[in-house]
């Protein structure tokens, strides 16, 4: 990429796009009897995806932007499974009975915190609850630095058939800087340990962006876990916002790359991908040829959630614990954060809801441009302002603030077609961010664009 165009867009901070509108603007208004309502009406046969958040670490990476917590005793996530299952049972209370379950996600925090017997009890009382497909896709997020020997048995029993490992990084440099001590041959053991069991579908996470990182340091991680094949690889940058997530003060700012040393080490990472076969999926995944979400990107149905790109078609994600975000054709709902808050709710047979955003007419339809954006780079607005029932000259503002970055070679406006260039793919969130109205409001909660 250009080094005037990194320099003139450094500092530029945009949402991910995991949702429209995206969570900074969910409000009180929404409520649980909003959320009953909106479960009830569900029409028949509706596919369901279900996450799970598990916020539960045994060491915290400075790095992490999630909602999680450090426990040295099991006591507190023993609990904490409880009360999972409670507001399984008052979700499955709620919805038309029947409903397909094709996707479930455990996140974290730490999913295989969970005790190995305790997962599959979890997985079987979802089973109890919930009619979940026979192909159901159920992943999990997985910390190889804490996998017990039995885990990944215990794990293909309850019916898991894709594992999500975070590496980071490789160098022990990086890794001393961000907390997180994980030789090369933790992650190999891990991984194969899960693939003896029938767990074949792998993705590993690798970051840019780092402390210490620089473009020979990636380059080497990346072809380092080459040898593990995996079926996908999530390659994310680094979100310093030490005003929002107070353990990255921990990070030493002077050994962070600036915007043109992050983008020089996504890029090598990039080029270490291709030339082992991998394509580059949206913003930052890649994956096999023959993976279902390459097909996906292929065949135009690629989509996104709150776990990235995904080939998840349902238009219903429930989510279950602390902080997790729900999405419903009405709109998005939001868990209490706090997890004895959480815990108080659900113990009294309250759904834990304490903020959302009811969808307007104006909020889908930009949903649904915004989503093609970011996995497609190309949006043709007067498709979606069919599907929409409206008229595409309403995006004339739109187009007037995304000129400017056309004009700087970020996208092609070719009548009321949008394309984003493939050698600025990484600045895809600013050109979706010039049709989010909602943007200026909440800047400084984002990532850097870069």
């Amino acid at each position: 990429m250009n080094a005037d165009l990194i320099a003139k867009y450094d500092g530029l901070r945009v949402p991910r796009y995991t949702s429209f509108p995206t969570a900074p603007h969910f409000g009180s208004q929404v409520q649980a009897a909003d959320y009953l309502e909106w479960l009830g009406a569900l029409p028949a046969g509706q596919s369901l995806s279900l996450y799970f958040h598990v916020p539960f670490c045994r060491s915290m990476c400075w790095y992490c932007g999630c909602h999680t917590k450090i426990v040295a005793r099991y006591e507190p996530v023993a609990e904490y499974l409880d009360l999972l299952k409670r507001e399984i049972d008052l979700i499955a209370a709620a919805l038309p009975s029947g409903l397909p379950v094709r996707h479930i996600h455990f996140g974290g925090g730490t999913p295989t915190m969970i005790a190995p017997a305790d997962f599959e009890t979890l997985l079987a009382h979802v089973r109890s609850r919930f009619t979940v497909e026979p192909d159901c896709e159920i992943a999990v997020e997985i910390d190889p630095r804490t996998l017990a020997a039995e885990a990944p048995a215990a794990l293909a029993r309850a019916g898991v058939n894709r594992a999500s490992l975070g590496v980071q990084d490789l160098d022990p440099t990086v890794q001393g800087a961000i907390n997180r001590v994980q030789p090369y041959a933790v992650t190999e053991s891990a991984v194969r340990a899960l693939r003896r069991v029938g767990i074949d579908s792998i993705n590993l996470d690798l970051m840019y962006g780092l402390p210490h990182q620089t473009p020979e340091s990636c380059e080497e991680s990346a072809e380092q876990v080459m040898e593990l094949t995996p079926e996908r690889l999530s390659v994310f940058g680094y979100a310093h916002v030490p005003w929002m997530k107070k353990h990255q003060r921990l990070i030493d700012e002077s050994v962070l790359a600036d915007s043109r040393g992050r983008w020089k080490q996504f890029d090598v990472i990039a080029a270490v991908l291709a030339d082992h076969g991998y394509h580059q999926i949206g913003l930052d995944h890649f994956a096999l040829e023959s993976d279902p979400i390459t097909v996906a990107q292929r065949d135009g149905t690629l989509r996104r959630n709150f776990q990235g790109y995904t080939t998840d078609g349902a238009d219903v994600l429930i989510g279950f614990g602390a902080s997790s975000i729900g999405a419903m054709p009405n709109g998005y709902v939001q868990n209490d954060p706090a997890i004895d808050r959480y815990g108080e709710a659900v113990r009294a047979g309250r759904l834990p809801i304490v903020k959302g955003k009811q969808l307007s007419a104006d909020d889908r339809m930009r949903r649904d441009l915004i989503e093609r954006l970011m996995c497609d780079l190309a949006v043709d607005l007067d498709d979606v302002a069919a599907r929409h029932g409206v008229n595409a000259g309403l995006f004339a503002p739109d187009l007037d603030k995304l000129a400017p970055l056309a004009a700087d070679g970020l996208a092609r406006i070719d009548g009321h077609r949008i394309t984003v260039p493939e050698d600025v793919r990484p600045l895809v969130r600013a050109v979706a961010a010039a049709f989010d109205p909602y943007l200026d409001a909440a800047a400084m909660r984002h990532s850097k664009a870069i």
